[in-house]
């Protein structure tokens, strides 16, 4: 008795399935929404989700952090590789600090690249914003996640104002290789 109502069972179940299977597609069809056509605008890459890229800030993406200091130490890092950290960070310096470096930690890389750094006296008394006082490269290999810059005063100590460095990634300084901007005050002396 229990073997047939097993294959009772069965049987019903099957009859289920095939008429569900067999039910017309406009019955199906009805019960799921039909959208409108909606162009890619509406809900792709639309203005009011997209932030501008700041090149007058801090370089962001590539760089995990990035930031001004009195110097450099070099450490053993997780994966025993050399890790670059720095020492005293800030972005108020002494006229007689004898460089501003800047240190960075990178993202995962996958080739080598060039880090630039080109210094202008933005706000400084007697000199051009728009003429170089400094710069500084440093090519960064494949297995390298850290790094930095070194920026020497111009003429043995730093005229008191502030100071902007343009940072450039890549093979060469164009407009295209701007990834952000670094700023850091030289102190009037005596405070």
């Amino acid at each position: 008795m229990a073997a047939g109502a097993r294959r009772a069972g069965r049987r019903t179940t099957t009859a289920v399935i095939v008429m569900i299977l067999s039910a017309p597609p406009a019955l199906l069809a009805e019960e799921l929404p039909i959208t409108k056509n909606s162009s890619i605008s509406e809900f792709q890459n639309r203005t009011e989700d997209i932030t501008p890229y700041n090149f007058d800030a801090p370089p962001q993406g590539l760089f995990r952090t990035i930031t001004t200091a009195e110097g450099f130490d070099e450490e053993l890092g997780f994966q025993r590789t050399h890790q670059i950290v720095p020492v005293k960070p800030t972005d108020r310096f002494r006229p007689e600090t004898p460089a501003v470096f800047i240190v960075f930690q990178l993202h995962q890389h996958y080739q080598g690249f060039q880090v630039f750094g080109r210094c202008y006296p933005e706000a400084v008394a007697g000199l051009d914003p728009a003429a170089i006082i400094g710069q500084d490269a440093m090519l960064i290999a494949l297995e390298d996640d850290s790094g930095y810059l070194t920026l020497s005063p111009p003429h043995d100590v730093w005229k008191p104002g502030r100071y902007k460095v343009e940072i450039h990634v890549g093979e060469q300084v164009n407009e295209m290789t701007m990834m952000g901007t670094m700023r850091f005050t030289i102190a009037e002396p005596g405070t």
